[in-house]
């Protein structure tokens, strides 16, 4: 049996083909989808989509010589498709060749399924390809489209899915800000989309003149898709029935033979805990398929990282070595100085840019979301170049002399602040605007990528001193390209028309973010550099440098976290805006699973191998080795709890999450200090270990007490606990149906 769909682009077509096939499956007949496309998300997507569009247009050339090239059929499937075309030829001829090679391949695909025993659902059949051609013509009329309409093989069930003018528009929008920039020149642009309602208008009154019967489906909102599915369902089913066909089973239980020409309308009262039932499986389904993306772009994001990871410890390497253990530690302290203003003055919008413009264009509000990011520009960037000039001017005034090579890099330090702000919220607005895996190539691969490559320029050439100041000069040159590079970035992932739209203010929202993000963006640095910092004000600059290189190793165990967190962002912030708390939770947990699993892995590994590791950095830095091991145990624990952080800021909780960090961070100070005092760096390490788990076990029971979301881990194996007895009770409803 062969079902089709026809209807505008933006209608959703595709979901509810792949709905009616679950809901006939799940009535145990076979059904499945053929010639269902999606373009591909831009956040998945790093390349912006080229290797995905050379993958098709290679593949298309492929299929289509299979074709003509088979002997079955192949006069046949020729002759429909060209016939079509010169009924209605495109106006360009690339529209021309592809409409050809896809009524090819649909002529081959409709053959096959005729000779089929399943329920084969075409969302892209004859009819919606005669309406493409028609669309890309210009000039077709009623008597070209009756013309070629005749030409093409009727299906079984012919499904009109209507949709309204205002949400296909939406929708459109919507799929164009998330399809990958290659994508798109396989798509049709928005205004010949919209020309096409006219043109499926005509198609319905031709076919209902031609005595066609023709089903209406609304796709309104889910309740009229699932009315639309339950009529579609019974109208199958029936003619399956009468044929003699259908699971034996069905007749031997006394199944009802619904009557074919019952009205869809009727079926609004009709089944009401089926349709609750089957609105559960959709719900369900979409959690489902976020949590498998989660999973994929996670993994995708970890290897970046990886690759970032690698990079940084060669870049390490390279300057423990060139530079030793003292100087290493001036520009540890110098850095850590660098990245705690850097990330205060963003004002926290490289956080709450991901909640905003995430929730701003889910809402259709993108004149919001072009004010929240103007304003977010102009007031970080002006906050970081006077903490920039505040910093410059207390070093300048109130340094030792004796210490010239701590006061340049610390002056150095403070000149690249307003460039890691300016990455920082580029890199956010990259993540906002569906780039999740691309906002890290730049910090991850090319910042670190150039800093090897101009310090090892330096070494190979013996023209310059090295030292602290010449590390700094360097991370202030690839810290600058890196900004140009990622605001590139940025402009060509902006939704379509941001830049247009006029912006509007909501300051006052905006500020209120601003002090519980920016201590948080502060803080978040602050905890993981506490030992440095500290070691660094009681004078063990030496030490400062061994410590911060355990802390690099140790840091690697806390990938996992960061790169799920990457796509854990939006999506939490989606999810809160439509008030899914069961879908918040299921993610949670899934986010928590990953970062663990992540974890662990990278640390079995560097427990064995850190000390040969520290070894290589030369001979000073090898009693770093303790230090790394309890630092990734604390790092371990912190990834078991999940992306906490993320989730408190995408849900509204920024004060909870800030005073948690506060707490975070005096318990830092305290334990490296006290254990400076008692045990020397390792002391530092075992404090800043300690420092973290009291940090994260307060966040786990504010979201438990605020959010009632359970720690992700527990939820994770009650989870495992009740599925199978879930899965009897989902078996014994549908017995009993």
């Amino acid at each position: 049996m062969i079902i089709e769909l026809f209807g505008p682009p933006g209608s959703g077509k595709r979901t509810f083909a792949h709905a009616l096939a679950r809901r006939l499956r799940d009535e145990g007949y076979h059904a499945k989808v053929a010639l269902s496309h999606r373009p591909r998300q831009r956040g998945s997507s790093v390349d912006l989509g080229i290797f995905l569009a050379i993958f098709r247009i290679i593949s298309a050339i492929f299929s289509t010589l299979k074709i003509l090239l088979s002997p079955r059929g192949r006069i046949k499937d020729l002759s429909t498709s060209l016939s079509m075309i010169r009924v209605m030829p495109p106006e360009k001829r690339i529209w021309r060749a592809r409409l050809w090679q896809h009524i090819l391949k649909l002529s081959r695909r409709w053959d096959e399924a005729k000779q089929s025993r399943e329920v084969v659902i075409f969302d892209q059949g004859y009819v919606q390809a005669i309406a493409s051609l028609a669309m890309f013509n210009g000039t077709a009329d009623k008597v070209a489209l009756g013309k070629a309409l005749s030409l093409a093989p009727a299906a079984d069930f012919t499904l009109r899915v209507v949709a309204p003018r205002a949400i296909v528009e939406t929708r459109l929008q919507q799929r164009m800000e998330h399809e990958a920039p290659a994508e798109r020149i396989f798509e049709a642009d928005f205004d010949t989309n919209m020309r096409s309602f006219g043109v499926f208008q005509s198609i319905n009154d031709i076919l209902v003149e031609s005595d066609r019967k023709i089903i209406p489906i609304h796709t309104l909102n889910d309740q009229s898709s699932l009315e639309g599915i339950q009529c579609a369902e019974r109208k199958i089913i029936s003619k399956i029935l009468q044929a003699g066909g259908g699971p034996a089973a069905k007749g031997s239980q006394g199944h009802e033979i619904p009557d074919a020409d019952h009205d869809c309308n009727d079926m609004k009262t009709a089944r009401t805990s089926a349709a609750s039932l089957a609105a559960g499986d959709i719900v369900l389904s979409h959690n489902k398929d976020m949590g498998r993306s989660l999973g994929y772009a996670s993994i995708f994001a970890l290897l970046i990282y990886i690759g970032g990871a690698g990079l940084t410890s060669l870049a390490q390497l390279l300057i423990a070595r060139l530079v030793g253990s003292t100087s290493y530690g001036i520009y540890s302290y110098a850095l850590a100085w660098t990245s705690v203003l850097g990330y205060l003055a963003t004002l926290g919008f490289n956080v709450s840019l991901l909640r905003f413009v995430s929730a701003y264009r889910a809402n259709g509000r993108l004149d919001l979301a072009h004010g929240v990011v103007r304003f977010a520009l102009q007031r970080s960037l002006a906050a970081a170049t006077l903490f920039g000039m505040i910093g410059a001017a207390l070093i300048y005034f109130f340094s030792d002399p004796s210490h010239k090579e701590l006061e340049i890099s610390q002056l150095l330090g403070m000149a690249a602040v307003p460039l890691v702000t300016a990455s920082a919220l580029g890199a956010a607005l990259i993540r906002a605007f569906g780039g999740g895996v691309s906002a890290l190539l730049p910090e991850r691969i090319v910042r670190d990528g150039l800093l090897l490559m101009l310090l090892g320029v330096a070494a190979f050439s013996g023209s310059w001193t090295l030292n602290a100041p010449l590390v700094m000069q360097a991370v202030l040159t690839s810290s600058g390209i890196t900004v140009g590079l990622v605001f590139i970035m940025v402009t060509r992932f902006q939704p379509p028309g941001l830049r247009q739209t006029q912006p509007s203010d909501a300051s006052q929202e905006w500020w209120a973010a601003v002090p519980p993000i920016m201590l948080m963006a502060g803080l978040d640095v602050f905890i993981s550099r506490a030992g440095v910092m500290v070691l660094g004000w009681t004078g063990h600059i030496r030490d400062a440098g061994i410590f911060a290189l355990g802390l690099n190793v140790a840091l690697l165990v806390s990938l996992a976290l960061v790169a799920v967190g990457v796509m854990f962002s939006p999506a939490a912030a989606a999810l809160h805006t439509r008030g899914d708390r069961k879908g918040l939770q299921q993610l949670f947990s899934r986010a928590a699973i990953l970062s663990s699993a992540g974890a662990i892995a990278m640390a079995i590994p560097l427990v064995v191998i850190v000390k040969p590791l520290m070894n290589w950095f030369g001979e000073d830095f090898s009693t770093g080795a303790p230090i790394a091991r309890v630092l990734m145990l604390g790092y371990v624990f912190v990834a078991l709890c999940g992306p906490q952080l993320n989730l408190l800021t995408m849900t509204g909780n920024e004060w909870a999450a800030a005073a948690a960090m506060i707490v975070g961070a005096v318990a830092g100070i305290i334990g490296c200090a006290a254990g400076i005092e008692l045990y020397g760096p390792l002391g530092a390490a075992v404090g800043l270990a300690l420092a973290l788990a009291v940090w994260n076990l307060a966040m786990a029971i504010y979201i438990r007490k605020r959010l009632k979301i359970m720690p992700a881990l527990i939820f994770a194996l009650t989870s495992f606990r009740t599925g199978a007895v879930d899965g009897q009770h989902q078996q014994r409803y549908w017995f009993l149906r």
